[in-house]
């Protein structure tokens, strides 16, 4: 699963910059970032979502097709463990309905056009109204060179979440943001986030991990179009008003190999 596309340079000024991956082991550390969990797919694997609302979680739509056949995923078969931690989570919730992007088609390969769309919104079967679990706002997409940071779980860290503070957007194309942050398989649909006034809003879902000049990075959808797209379908079938998200930013051209994390 790769594709070469145009050169993306990256100095390596902007990977020592980077804050390393620190794993939040307990309620102090995790504290900000309970609505943050796992995602538990049909026993046989696991994603990172987020809460954007009392009973729906934003994640990559990957997550909910089997790699094997690309066939689609009952949704019954995914629970939501809001801040997993050390064998307990502060909420479990089973999954009622998942919508996925419209544009988005699951592929064996992965492409720009692949992961610009790859966005779906999970509803739970019941709300989560913890005082502790604190759904995230979004927020438009940063701008190149702006300051980002990531929570996920992935391969060999699944059973608490790691927080890498700060990393970098390296660039910007066709609706994927590049980033700096450090991913692995398990961390599709973690949010990537900007801080504001002390809160943190999600601009970004992580759709996959690629490698450009010998370095490490992260890719993800832009939020923006995407989830507005997203949003609007979501109340042609409910009619739940979900938050919106502005639209803006100039375009990159990127360069890297793309894998699914």
């Amino acid at each position: 699963m790769a594709l070469s596309i145009m050169a993306l340079v990256v100095t390596s000024t902007a990977f020592a910059q980077d804050a390393r991956l620190k794993r939040l082991n307990n309620g102090v550390d995790a504290a900000a970032w309970e609505a943050v969990g796992r995602l538990n797919i049909g026993g046989t694997g696991f994603c990172t979502g987020a809460l954007i609302a009392p009973d729906m979680v934003l994640t990559a739509a990957h997550c909910l097709y089997d790699k094997t056949t690309g066939a689609r995923i009952d949704h019954s078969q995914v629970e939501f463990l809001a801040g997993w931690r050390n064998g307990r989570a502060s909420a479990y919730r089973d999954v009622r309905r998942a919508l996925v992007h419209p544009d988005y088609s699951f592929q064996g390969s992965v492409s720009s056009g692949v992961v610009r769309n790859d966005l779906a919104l999970l509803e739970l079967n019941h709300p989560i109204r913890d005082g502790k679990i604190v759904p995230f706002e979004t927020a438009a997409r940063p701008r190149r060179g702006a300051q980002v940071g990531v929570v996920s779980y992935g391969t060999g860290r699944s059973e608490a979440p790691s927080l890498q503070e700060v990393c970098r957007v390296l660039a910007q194309q066709d609706g994927v943001l590049v980033t700096s942050c450090s991913v692995e398989f398990g961390s599709s649909g973690a949010p990537i986030f900007v801080v504001d006034r002390g809160r943190a809003q999600i601009v970004s879902v992580v759709s996959a991990k690629a490698e450009v000049e010998g370095e490490a990075v992260a890719l993800g959808t832009s939020l923006g179009a995407p989830l507005a797209r997203l949003q609007a379908e979501w109340v042609a079938e409910k009619g739940t008003l979900t938050p919106r998200v502005k639209v803006h930013g100039a375009r990159h051209q990127t360069g890297a190999k793309f894998v699914r994390p």
